[in-house]
């Protein structure tokens, strides 16, 4: 067996492996000796492995190294990209729930978002309403965020835009 057969064949027992998903982890990371591999590492991962099989096969000669060794960073970069972007999902669900939250929720009244791809979660929780110096009205707001089982707290004043969204000012 050639060293592009080996190199196939590990890449796709990588891509097999970063599809599974151990047994009572949310969100397809998990935790190994106390690091936490994420969807973007695994994209990282998968798409230098990648790269590097599609340089090495497209490379001749001398040039196969070097073909080899760029494939590899340009995968990387595009792996990562696309890993990161998975986890857009999570920002969106929490966009969509907070201005949700200050637009329609009672003062102290929390609203939950959950991602079931990720097991990520939060609440947005809003306090009244107020006008500031330009007439805008604004709202101070409270979140919590759970990623990864870590939980976050964070604390806000969003204010509402001439376009009827939320932006948030501090």
């Amino acid at each position: 067996m050639n060293a592009s057969k080996y190199i196939a064949l590990f890449a796709s027992t990588a891509l097999l492996a970063a599809c599974s998903q151990p047994m009572g982890q949310a969100g397809g990371g998990f935790t190994q000796g106390g690091s936490s591999i994420n969807k973007q590492d695994v994209g990282t991962i998968a798409g230098a492995i990648g790269g590097g099989v599609l340089g090495h096969n497209i490379g001749k000669g001398k040039g196969q190294t070097v073909a080899t060794i760029a494939g590899t960073l340009l995968g990387a970069g595009l792996g990562s990209s696309i890993g990161a972007s998975l986890d857009k999902a999570d920002m969106a669900m929490y966009h969509d729930t907070s201005q949700r939250a200050l637009e329609n929720a009672q003062p102290g009244q929390a609203l939950p978002w959950k991602n079931p791809q990720t097991g990520n979660y939060g609440s947005v929780t809003p306090s009244n309403y107020y006008q500031n110096s330009q007439g805008q009205y604004c709202r101070e707001y409270s979140q919590n965020i759970v990623v990864g089982g870590k939980s976050e707290q964070g604390f806000g004043k969003a204010c509402r835009q001439p376009d009827g969204s939320w932006q948030i000012v501090q």
